[in-house]
């Protein structure tokens, strides 16, 4: 039954924005792959869109010391402001009753994308 309603959320979400989201993410991956400096960075990109274009049935683990010089160069660079960005989608996903499984959503999204170098995207439990 969890898997049931974890596809029907999965095609909601893909349908009203994961797959906008997930273009985007792709796109910004391509883009920053055209300079070999960026290739890391887009590479990051490219695990997002996969993150964002179904998030539910999924977890991220976190492990920002992999990789701490390079994690604290996205966050200086735009990781902490995409991640405020994304929480605040949450919070405002949350206000409403029904939003809420949207928001949780956000939250486990905003927390790799604050520091998406050595984190794992694996399959909920």
């Amino acid at each position: 039954m969890k898997k049931f309603f974890r596809a029907v959320f999965n095609i909601v979400w893909f349908i009203f924005g994961g797959l906008w989201a997930a273009v985007v993410s792709f796109a910004l991956g391509i883009a920053l792959c055209a300079t070999i400096i960026g290739i890391p960075f887009g590479l990051q990109y490219f695990k997002f869109g996969r993150l964002i274009i179904m998030p539910a049935g999924k977890r991220v683990k976190l492990h920002y010391g992999k990789h701490v010089f390079v994690n604290t160069l996205w966050v200086i660079f735009g990781g902490f402001a995409a991640a405020i960005a994304t929480i605040s989608f949450g919070i405002m996903m949350a206000a409403t009753l029904i939003g809420i499984p949207c928001a949780v959503q956000y939250f486990k999204v905003a927390k790799f994308v604050f520091a998406p170098f050595g984190s794992q995207i694996v399959k909920a439990k």
